[in-house]
């Protein structure tokens, strides 16, 4: 049997009761319905378990009066002898009922686990680049962990409960009235002073889980900083290990100092809710002694009349603080909803054109372009600081007009900050355009399918992203059914071929946490073979010879060179001497183009393409920086 008094009977004291002050969405109830709904049939067998389990609550109580008033007092060996067995029995039922009960919780709980965090995780993953700018990646995890932990109480743990206490509370009531409803008045008579210290210690203990919740996210936030390679290796460079593990020790220190305080007022509420307990014993025992020496109350009522107010005062308490059990997992609820309400500013229509596997012309007609405000893209909660836009943000681009032909080369310069990235991201429509449009072989992007756009384009960024996994793998990711040769030869072309025959793993050679365990140059080269795997038709590169020595990059250039032929190409370069080949050169300024031409025709105009170029190479003539971007 489950114990009387524990951490079930004080759980709901030690939940943050802020959650009572929330403001829950309307039709919340309807909505979780829907994903209790599959799960229907297990719900309602686990509830009838949970049924069982509480009526059986008061087999042992009535068993021990039987054993006493019909078995050991008139001396009827055989009797005490079969209702010892059927309390074993009854041990046996309950157990077994324990674990059905526990498979059944574990199954919803999991089921409801695995279909949140699928849904929210799927959702997350069609939201825009805006989105993951703002939103705090701890925010996000904890959505997915602690929140759909949090709801899924609400199908187990919390209902069980609400069910349980209700069932046992009504059945042992009824129970002891009927066997004194003298006794049974009188023990209801001491609940207040048994209520006086649960509250007492329970609203310190949710002062103290608070602050407990407090201080461990101080100290994992601390820890997923430092734990990171950027960190570390800054922690490092600036000689601040020391430093970082006083810091650290001081968070620990009060993880450590919040985690006696609570195992106190635990120990507090127990040794109170044991010496009321054996209080209200006493009051039972000295009345009901009384009764049974005059004859007007039997010896085992008695008994059975003790035990079972032991089994009276756990649901009780637990059912004084229900709401907030309940609160807490529908505010769980609700915050995992937020997530799933927030409508990616980037979608698919309905009949998106499927964009045609082939060398395209990318277009742009007057486009103009703002970064969408913070509401529009995510949520407050997610944010890691208060939010302090009010205003609508600045235009980034202006009036923006170009056309790359098939098999074209465009390249875009100017200082940072110009709006050449915004540019690339409006073509792989990361973004929508405010005004204008950009179109991709005559079809505006916001009307394709956004499967045939990311296939059509490709893109190698400044700072190329790799996984904390093979070589292998983040190749594969460009082309899962790519061939052994095929991830070779990429890797050839992109001049990692001897590296990797180098290394004793190959393929498999783990390339570290963002790819740490390569230099700057190798990662630049490993996302140019996984662009080679794409095999796309519309080509971004962003500063992607930007890690590359001399040598390096002059082996890439040859690489890209085979890669880019016949391909449509958006080529941002911050160093002139790499987009000389450029069939056209567009110099970006303040959101704009202000100049468009070659590399020959704009250092003949003397603009702002021939002062960068002057900056670039400074102390060098004209005729030698002529000569050294012509090679």
């Amino acid at each position: 049997m489950s114990a009387p008094f524990g951490w079930d009977a004080m759980r709901s004291f030690v939940v943050d009761d802020s959650v009572t002050k929330q403001r829950l969405a309307r039709g919340l109830i309807p909505r979780i319905a829907k994903y209790a709904r599959p799960y229907r049939k297990d719900i309602a067998l686990f509830l009838i378990l949970v049924a069982v389990a509480a009526g059986l609550g008061i087999a042992n109580p009535l068993l021990f009066k039987a054993i006493i008033d019909n078995g050991i007092v008139p001396g009827n060996l055989g009797l005490v002898v079969w209702l010892a067995t059927a309390v074993a029995l009854v041990a046996l039922v309950d157990a077994a009922l324990g674990l059905l009960q526990r498979w059944y919780s574990a199954r919803l709980g999991e089921g409801l686990i695995y279909d949140l965090r699928v849904e929210v995780f799927d959702h997350v993953q069609r939201m825009p680049v805006a989105f993951f700018v703002r939103a705090q990646t701890g925010s996000l995890v904890s959505r997915l962990n602690n929140d759909v932990i949090g709801a899924q109480r609400a199908l187990t743990s919390t209902l069980s409960a609400v069910v349980s206490n209700v069932l046992s509370l009504i059945i042992v009531l009824v129970t002891m009235f009927a066997l004194s409803w003298q006794i049974t008045l009188i023990s209801l008579a001491l609940l207040p002073l048994f209520m006086l210290p649960v509250r007492w210690v329970g609203h310190r203990l949710q002062r103290v889980t608070r602050e407990q919740m407090k201080v461990d996210a101080e100290m994992s936030s601390l820890m997923t900083e430092r734990f990171g390679v950027g960190g570390a290796m800054l922690a490092k460079l600036y000689g601040r290990t020391g430093d970082e593990a006083a810091s650290f020790g001081q968070r620990a220190a009060r993880v450590r100092d919040m985690g006696v305080v609570s195992a106190m007022y635990t120990r507090i509420f127990m040794i109170a809710l044991t010496l009321l307990a054996a209080l209200a014993t006493a009051v039972v025992y000295g009345l009901g002694g009384g009764l049974v020496i005059n004859g007007a109350f039997e010896l085992g009522t008695l008994v059975a009349m003790a035990t079972l107010l032991n089994r009276l005062y756990g649901p009780l308490t637990a059912l004084s603080n229900v709401h907030v059990d309940i609160l807490t997992a529908l505010v769980s609820f609700d915050r995992v909803f937020e997530i799933l309400d927030l409508r990616p500013m980037i979608r698919e229509r309905d009949n998106a054109t499927e964009l045609p596997n082939e060398v395209a012309t990318v277009e742009f007609d007057k486009v103009a372009f703002s970064y969408p405000a913070s509401d529009e893209v995510s949520l407050a909660s997610l944010e890691s600081v208060a939010r302090t836009e009010y205003s609508p943000a600045n235009p980034v681009l202006h009036d923006v007009s170009f056309e790359a032909k098939p098999g074209e080369m465009i390249a875009l310069v100017g200082h940072s900050g110009a709006g050449k990235t915004t540019i690339t991201q409006l073509a792989s429509r990361l973004y929508d355009v405010s005004d204008g449009a950009v179109r991709i072989g005559g079809h505006d992007v916001r009307d394709v399918s956004l499967a045939s756009l990311y296939r059509a384009v490709g893109t190698v960024t400044q700072d190329p992203h790799l996984f904390h996994d093979t070589i292998r793998s983040n190749l594969t990711y460009a082309r899962p059914e790519a061939t052994e040769q095929e991830l070779l030869d990429a890797l050839r072309t992109a001049q990692l071929g001897e590296l990797i025959a180098e290394l004793p793993d190959g393929l498999d050679t783990l390339v570290g946490d963002r790819g740490y365990r390569l230099s700057g140059g190798e990662k630049q080269r490993l996302s140019i073979a996984r662009l080679l795997l794409k095999q796309p038709s519309i080509v971004v590169l962003d500063e992607a010879t930007a890690h590359l020595d001399s040598e390096s990059e002059a082996a890439i250039q040859d690489a890209l060179r085979t890669a880019l032929a016949g391909r449509t190409s958006l080529v941002i370069a911050h160093r002139l001497s790499t987009i000389r080949e450029a069939d056209r050169i567009l110099v970006i300024a303040d959101g704009r183009i202000a100049e468009s031409g070659t590399h020959e025709q704009l250092l003949a105009n003397g603009a702002g393409y021939a002062e960068l170029y002057r900056t670039q190479f400074a102390g060098q003539s004209t005729t030698e920086c002529i000569e050294r971007v012509a090679v």
